[in-house]
């Protein structure tokens, strides 16, 4: 419960765990350029000039496989996909140690979700970033987890490695 934490230890907190909606239209502010949308965070949790928050968020634009005009664009200018890697690059921001992922490619094409789902792998390894990751798709969850829990009607009914959950399921 973080509610009830001091100031220091719930912007450590703030600063270490981010997200990745499900739904990236409506997560992104319409009215925000994505250099705002990237920058949100390093105004939030870091003390930069603006020259060097520019070069990192031109950094992160790089890193997620978009160029430097996206800066001076909005969100409804961009594909799902495109959405998508822009939540990413706001989520990495702050180089938290957890990244609550909640049914992240789920809005997407096929497609378009392989190249997500591989994005955020090569993310997690650069990074080194731990993804609480929550979804319906098994096949996206045996290839995204090393560890899963099962929850059925809220309640957690197994917890195990990847290899022992679809080799020997309980549920």
């Amino acid at each position: 419960d973080i509610t009830s934490e001091k100031n220091r230890k719930k912007l450590n907190y703030n600063r270490d765990v981010q997200m990745i909606f499900q739904d990236s239209l409506s997560s992104l502010n319409p009215r925000k350029r994505i250099e705002d949308i990237i920058a949100e965070p390093l105004r939030n949790f870091e003390h930069l000039s603006k020259n060097e928050e520019k070069m990192r968020v031109l950094r992160l634009l790089d890193i997620v496989g978009l160029s430097a005009d996206a800066l001076y664009q909005y969100p409804h200018q961009f594909s799902g996909g495109q959405r998508q890697r822009i939540g990413i690059a706001r989520a990495v921001a702050t180089n938290p140690k957890l990244i609550v992922a909640d049914e992240p490619v789920s809005a997407l094409d096929l497609s378009v979700q392989a190249q997500v789902l591989n994005f955020m792998k090569k993310i997690q390894r650069e990074f080194g970033i731990t993804y609480l990751f929550i979804s319906h798709d098994l096949g996206v969850v045996r290839h995204m987890c090393n560890n899963i829990a099962i929850m059925n009607k809220g309640r957690l009914v197994e917890v195990g490695s990847r290899d022992d959950i679809y080799n020997h399921p309980l549920h």
